[in-house]
């Protein structure tokens, strides 16, 4: 008889202990940012919604935002940091490609040799690490797993582009996922359209923006730095009408009806994506939900765990709570999931 491999028992549910979130100190109204575009703070109201967003200063790096958003959820959780047996962090905007930010991350933090590693999923960062996080807890690879939602997309901003200038903030979001005596996270039903691609996108590769400038942009012409991109309007209808149709999955996969939430919290892209997807939904008028983007603008992988962290401390939504999650963007990606709240 040949030798079997010892099975591996991990917790039988997980859920979410605590949540913690970094906005950075300087704020961006929208009167800033008419100065780069002709527009104006109405256009940008009615168009996305935003009044203002946070950007990062040199201090405030993608792993320091990071840190202070996890001490923030792992003292809510009520553990140690070297308790973590696993460290996610979500992030399209950190712009060293190896090693990973992290193992730094995780070094800060004091989570001892705890495996840590990036992802890149873009505004379904934060769906994406939460579903591999549960995994974890529930396979027995991990006791606690701290996921992270992190951007500094203000280094990828074109400011002359009147078409993203005022959409994009920095900041970071974390949770700590660990074991659960009930099922905490439901079905995270997710994936991806890589024929849509191009819909959201860097301008151009890292080797292409640092190439001769004369084999990049003509003679004489300075390199230009990579930026993001998006075709507007299918964005729109992608995320109002296929995202509605994932999230009513993620409610049928969890057994939940959109009456028994407690807090409805989409990834913070549009304003009137979010009012679209609250129709598409039919969500009742006693259901909250996240409107984060007005303050903090477009965080990308960050958004979700920040409207999070707002919604329970402004007492929004409450602990226990159960919160349909959704976050959608570039690749294209999208991740959705019933959580009960920390």
């Amino acid at each position: 008889m040949s030798p079997t491999i010892k099975p591996v028992t991990g917790a039988q549910y997980s859920r979410i202990h605590g949540v913690g979130g970094y906005r950075p100190t300087r704020v961006i109204p929208n009167s800033e940012v008419l100065n780069w575009i002709d527009s104006s703070d109405e256009w940008i109201r009615t168009r996305s919604g935003i009044a203002e967003r946070r950007w990062a200063g040199p201090e405030e790096t993608v792993a320091e935002m990071s840190v202070q958003a996890a001490g923030k959820a792992i003292a809510m959780a009520g553990i140690r940091p070297e308790q973590i047996g696993g460290v996610i962090v979500a992030t399209v905007s950190h712009l060293k490609q190896t090693p990973a930010i992290a193992t730094e991350i995780a070094q800060r933090l004091g989570c001892g040799t705890a495996p840590a590693f990036d992802i890149s999923a873009a505004c379904a960062g934060f769906g994406y690490g939460l579903g591999l996080a549960d995994g974890m807890v529930r396979g027995g690879s991990a006791e606690y797993v701290l996921v992270i939602g992190v951007e500094r997309l203000s280094d990828l901003t074109d400011v002359t582009d009147r078409s993203t200038a005022f959409i994009f903030g920095d900041g970071a979001g974390a949770a700590v996922v660990g074991p659960s005596e009930a099922p905490g996270i439901g079905k995270v039903v997710w994936g991806s359209d890589g024929s849509q691609a191009e819909v959201i996108s860097q301008t151009q590769a890292w080797d292409t923006a640092f190439a001769k400038p004369d084999a990049v942009n003509g003679a004489g012409e300075e390199t230009k730095w990579p930026a993001l991109r998006m075709e507007g309007q299918t964005v729109f209808r992608w995320a109002v009408y296929d995202m509605a149709k994932v999230a009513e999955q993620a409610l049928e996969a969890a057994g939940i009806t959109a009456d028994q939430l407690g807090a409805f919290i989409p990834h913070q892209a549009n304003m009137r994506i979010i009012d679209a997807m609250v129709k598409k939904l039919d969500l009742p008028p006693n259901v909250p939900v996240a409107r984060d983007i007005a303050e903090t603008g477009n965080t990308s992988a960050a958004s979700i765990p920040l409207a999070m962290e707002r919604m329970l401390e402004r007492g929004e939504a409450k602990s226990g709570d159960l919160a349909l999650i959704i976050g959608f963007g570039a690749g294209l990606v999208y991740a959705a999931a019933v959580v009960t709240l920390p």
